[in-house]
């Protein structure tokens, strides 16, 4: 197959699209001909074929990140160098975010200025970001006695880092992982996801052209059963970190176990909202619309689960379902009113819709949507979908369902609210809605999640941590926090007793 491709997207804009796998700073062929199909979520067409690598190439790839790691055009770089490197690629990504956000909104689905001014924004100042961290990088002197000196060294890690992405935040993704990873100094082979990889292959393109060696990074698409696989198993792969389901991460783990691996897992969510009755009610009820209905519900600390205080329980369902209805715009990615994108694919479509039987028939009522009224019959939308209840245990509150799709309990004292948002095997993001900042810090403090918003909800930075509790995951990405991940710390005991 050719190793790229002209396409030209439905909002006009033109690009060459590498197609093969970047491997040693060169596109190049699965060693099997395989291909993937990208399919458009807005009207099901093809989009383009890509090389889709197995564990053949997950090899070769990671041989050549091995290489990488140990030449002198890499290893021998000066902290700084790095760094202006990383701010050169943010450059590049500058000058091309118009295509990178046209790329993610026709291979996601989702909004283009959404993927432009939200993802692709992102995607440059973590490139900044960690541009400025690389030479900033060190350890510490430890007192002991007169007779030793002691010292840490922060260094890379043994070798190669292996990155699994996911398909609902695509190029973004790929910046969260690539960025820290380069800043200290370790080399990548990254697997995009199979439904979105196109973006990843186009930031392939930018990083060669931003002057980073052959072999620092390398994008081998596939799929998970077969490169994602061999990846998380490789025993020349000194790390691992992977966004996506919690089941995969399972996988994952048990597979890194083989050489002890490092690993960073991000998986799944089921995040509460604790709405109380002296919060700003139009505030919380849009946050909380935004929170679930934002990206189709396609984020992994989308608050699914809100928890209202029975006391203003018809007024917020009230403004919420009138909120929901006057802000659901269906359409084409590239309409500049869509607000409420397809789905990734026919299966997470079908799964959502699969849910709404499910909640039925376990008793839970269904206040709107659910009906698919008004959505196309060509692509994969769901219609923005309410339940309310007051049983916990039911599937539709305790299963990460990851579509538009959220449900509604009451409670009446903050203990309840906070035992009910803690019933959960996940544990990735929470908020909290009250004009009471002591009850704000309070509940923030009780709730089993790493990372809790008060009085909003998703507003992310680049700067701060990442991460959550229980079985969505283990690790921080963002902030100075990822770093910890990329880097392991080496102890150096100088005896000084010799010249005393």
């Amino acid at each position: 197959m050719a190793d790229s491709i002209e396409l030209k997207a439905p909002n006009g804009t033109t690009w060459t699209q590498p197609t093969g796998l970047f491997i040693n700073n060169e596109f190049v062929a699965a060693k099997s001909g395989e291909t993937l199909e990208t399919i458009n979520p807005f009207d099901e067409s093809v989009i383009a074929k890509v090389a889709s690598g197995g564990a053949e190439d997950v090899d070769i790839a990671v041989a050549a990140a091995r290489k990488a790691f140990k030449s002198p055009e890499w290893s021998d770089l000066s902290a700084q160098e790095r760094g202006a490197l990383l701010w050169k690629l943010g450059d590049i990504c500058e000058k091309n975010a118009h295509i990178i956000a046209t790329i993610d909104a026709w291979d996601n689905g989702k909004p283009y200025q959404q993927a432009l001014d939200e993802d692709v924004g992102e995607t440059i100042s973590i490139f900044r970001y960690y541009a400025g961290w690389a030479d900033k990088i060190y350890g510490q002197t430890i007192e002991t006695s007169k007779a030793k000196l002691a010292y840490t060294k922060h260094e890379p890690l043994a070798g190669v880092c292996g990155q699994i992405i996911p398909w609902n935040f695509p190029v973004m993704m790929a910046a969260w992982k690539i960025g820290p990873a380069l800043a200290c100094g370790n080399t990548v082979v990254l697997k995009p996801a199979e439904q979105t990889p196109l973006s990843a292959l186009y930031l392939a393109s930018l990083i060669k052209e931003a002057g980073f060696p052959a072999g620092v990074v390398n994008v081998v698409n596939g799929n998970g059963r077969s490169a994602g696989s061999r990846l998380s198993e490789h025993p020349n792969v000194d790390k691992i970190a992977f966004t996506g389901s919690t089941t995969t991460g399972k996988a994952i783990m048990k597979a890194a176990a083989s050489n002890l691996k490092a690993i960073t897992l991000e998986t799944g969510g089921k995040s509460p909202l604790l709405v109380f009755d002296d919060c700003d009610l139009d505030q919380a009820v849009k946050w909380s619309h935004m929170g679930i209905m934002g990206a189709a519900g396609q984020v992994c600390t989308a608050t699914s689960r809100l928890y209202v205080q029975d006391t203003i329980w018809d007024k917020f369902l009230d403004a919420f379902k009138k909120h929901t209805k006057e802000n659901t715009n269906v359409g084409s990615q590239f309409a500049a009113n869509t607000n409420h994108p397809p789905q990734v694919n026919k299966a997470a479509q079908e799964k959502i819709l699969s849910y709404i039987d499910s909640g039925k028939s376990e008793g839970a009522d269904l206040i709107h949507g659910g009906t698919q009224s008004g959505i196309p019959n060509k692509g994969y939308f769901v219609e923005p979908t309410v339940f309310t209840t007051s049983n916990n245990d039911i599937k539709i509150v305790q299963e990460e369902i990851f579509g538009p799709f959220v449900v509604i309990q009451p409670f009446k004292t903050e203990e309840e609210a906070v035992e009910k948002a803690n019933d959960s095997q996940y544990g990735l993001g929470a908020a909290v809605f009250t004009k009471d900042i002591m009850r704000g810090h309070r509940v923030a403090a009780n709730i089993e999640a790493g990372m809790v918003w008060i009085n909003s909800s998703q507003d992310s930075h680049f700067g701060i941590p990442f991460g959550g509790y229980k079985q969505s995951g283990i690790g921080r990405e963002l902030g100075q926090y990822a770093l910890q991940s990329y880097t392991q710390v080496k102890a150096v005991h100088v005896n000084l007793g010799t010249y005393l």
